[in-house]
């Protein structure tokens, strides 16, 4: 019974090579069927030329729409990565806004210090909140 299980976990990832090889043996049928065809050597390179004008036009198109695609992506994670700044940048502000209300509303930024008032904030430089300050 464990080997029918085991055998079930193995196949699954195998639908990408089964088209792979499907992909595979239909070019090169059609080839083979090409080359053995009773045709002048002529029509042959026209049918083998004119199959070529074929691939190369579908991979050219198939190209042009994976670029397309890759743009569309690229332009959703600007978006996502500009509201994704923005809400952070906000709630920094409102971070800060908080901070500053509950010390009493001194921003501490003009002590002598050269941090808030805030305790462990002695230390010239330092920056205890951990929020970026503004220059």
């Amino acid at each position: 019974m464990a080997d029918g299980y085991d055998r079930f976990d193995n196949e699954s990832g195998g639908g990408g090579s089964f088209v792979m090889g499907l992909l595979t043996g239909t070019v090169l049928g059609a080839g083979l069927g090409m080359l053995f065809a009773p045709k002048s050597g002529s029509e042959l390179r026209n049918q083998l030329s004119t199959q070529a004008g074929n691939l190369a036009n579908s991979a050219s198109e198939g190209v042009r729409r994976a670029q397309e695609t890759a743009g569309e992506w690229a332009d959703r994670g600007r978006d996502m990565y500009d509201k994704a700044r923005d809400a952070v940048s906000r709630g920094a502000d409102e971070a800060r806004n908080y901070v500053r209300d509950a010390t009493g509303g001194s921003s501490g930024q003009g002590s002598m210090s050269g941090g808030s008032s805030m305790p462990g904030s002695s230390i010239p430089g330092s920056n205890p909140s951990g929020l970026p300050r503004r220059s």
